[in-house]
């Protein structure tokens, strides 16, 4: 087991995200890590046209002791540029990326961090289209243009994803 694995930094971009930010930001806050791993939040709002930093704010105020830092983009500059942004500011010793549309779960860290903690992996990447859990239904066009496309991709790399947009 890995003895060093003490804190989780939690990248979770947005844009627009007014409505329903909450939404993941009390899944995160409410997910218990294993191993007594504390959890580091790090939000980008990336120009929000909407009330998205004030929506994190307001969120914040109401549960203290949460650790978290809110970065803002002052023109839109993407999805990649604000994990990018995330990332540089990370203290933790791992990152897991968090989209804020809870496409994925935060409940399922636990079991990404296993492997490492573990010993037997040093990343992990998640997958929409593997394990036993529930997972959010994908249209149909969009799975077949994913499996081309991590088709292409694992063949570039010579990798064997089964979800190349992880």
């Amino acid at each position: 087991m890995s003895a060093e694995f003490k804190k989780l930094s939690i990248v979770i971009p947005c844009y627009n995200e007014e409505k329903t930010v909450h939404l993941i930001l009390k899944k995160v806050v409410d997910v218990t890590l294993i191993n007594n791993i504390s959890k580091e939040i790090i939000l980008v709002n990336d120009c929000s046209k909407d009330g998205t930093a004030s929506a994190i704010e307001n969120f914040f105020s109401r549960k203290s002791g949460a650790d978290y830092k809110l970065f803002h983009h002052n023109k839109n500059k993407g999805k990649g540029a604000a994990i990018h942004t995330g990332i540089k500011h990370a203290t933790g010793d791992y990152v897991v990326i968090q989209d804020a549309d809870l496409e994925y779960n935060p409940a399922e860290w636990n079991l990404l961090m296993q492997p490492v903690l573990d010993g037997y992996a040093d990343v992990v990447y998640g997958s929409r289209f593997m394990g036993g859990n529930a997972h959010r239904i994908l249209f149909f066009w969009h799975s077949i243009g994913n499996k081309i496309l991590t088709f292409f991709s694992n063949m570039f790399t010579n990798l064997n994803l089964t979800d190349m947009e992880t």
